[in-house]
C-alpha cells in the first residue's frame, strides 16, 4: 500500500491533469491542503516535494507553489510503461500482439542486448492503443533470458511491463531513448490506420535492470496526430516528456 504522501501526490497530479490547477496557477497553501486531506503539514510537504522534483510545480510564492506543467507530459525518466502513462491520464491502454517469433540475434541485437550473435531472441510486434484507437507500434526484441516469461503473457495484455514485474519481479530500471521521425511503410500504415508515408514519431530504446543487464530493445512508432513529445526544462529537471497531441 502506498504511503499517504504518495497518495496525496497522485491526487494532486490527477487534479493538475484535469486542469483543476492550470499551468501558471497556484496550488493551495500547505495548511489548506493539510486540512483538505486530513494530514499533517509534513505529509503535504512530502507530496509537494515529489511534484517539484518531477517539474510539475515550481518555487514558492509565500506558502504556495506555481503549476509549471500538466501531467499529460510523462517524463521518460520515470520509466513508466505505456499502460501506466495512459492510466495516469484517465485513458484505457490496449495492446495486441501481431507477430511473435524467435530469431537468431543479428549484429545489432547482439550489441544492444549484450549477447553473442546468433543467440535466439524473441521478436514481438505489438499494436498499442488509447481507448481502443491504435496509436503506437512496438517492435521489441527481448533477451533470451526473459523471453520465456514474455511468451507466457496473453497477446492482449495491456501492460507487459507490469506483468513481468508480477510474474518475475523484473524491474525496468534504466532506459536510453533516441527519437527521430520516419515515414510510415505499408505495414505501419495498415496497422495504425494512416496513409502510407505519413510521418511517425520513432523512439528507439534500450531498457535494462538495476544491474545494467539489457532486457529489451525496441523500435516504437507513434502516430504523430495522437502523441507528441515535449521537453520541459528547469534547473532541477530537464526530462524529455511524452504527451498526447493537442
Amino acid at each position: 500500500m502506498p504511503a499517504r504522501h504518495e497518495e496525496i501526490a497522485d491526487e494532486l497530479r490527477r487534479a493538475i491533469d484535469r486542469e483543476e490547477y492550470t499551468v501558471g496557477s497556484l496550488l493551495p497553501a500547505e495548511t489548506d491542503l493539510a486540512a483538505q486531506y486530513g494530514v499533517a503539514r509534513g505529509t503535504v510537504r512530502q507530496a509537494v516535494a515529489a511534484l517539484t522534483a518531477e517539474g510539475l510545480i515550481g518555487s514558492r510564492q509565500g506558502a504556495r507553489r506555481v503549476v509549471l506543467a500538466s501531467r499529460r507530459s510523462q517524463s521518460f525518466a520515470e520509466l513508466r510503461s505505456f499502460a501506466q502513462w495512459a492510466r495516469a491520464m484517465g485513458r484505457e491502454a490496449t495492446g495486441h500482439v501481431v507477430e511473435q517469433e524467435h530469431r537468431p540475434a543479428t549484429a545489432e541485437d547482439a550489441v544492444r542486448l549484450q549477447l553473442p550473435e546468433k543467440t535466439p531472441v524473441l521478436h514481438v510486434l505489438r499494436v498499442r492503443g488509447l481507448d481502443g484507437e491504435p496509436v503506437l507500434l512496438e517492435r521489441t526484441v527481448y533477451a533470451d533470458w526473459i523471453s520465456p516469461a514474455v511468451e507466457a503473457i496473453e497477446p492482449d495484455c495491456p501492460s507487459v511491463t507490469q506483468r513481468l514485474y508480477e510474474d518475475t519481479g523484473l524491474v525496468f530500471a534504466y532506459g536510453e531513448h533516441v527519437i527521430d521521425a520516419v515515414a510510415a511503410g505499408a505495414q505501419d500504415a495498415d496497422l495504425l490506420g494512416v496513409r502510407r508515408t505519413s510521418p511517425l514519431l520513432r523512439v528507439r530504446r534500450v531498457t535494462t535492470t538495476r544491474e545494467g543487464r539489457p532486457v529489451e530493445w525496441s523500435d516504437d512508432r507513434y502516430r504523430s496526430d495522437a502523441v507528441s513529445f515535449s521537453v520541459h526544462n528547469s534547473i532541477g529537471n530537464n526530462a524529455l516528456a511524452r504527451k498526447t497531441a493537442e
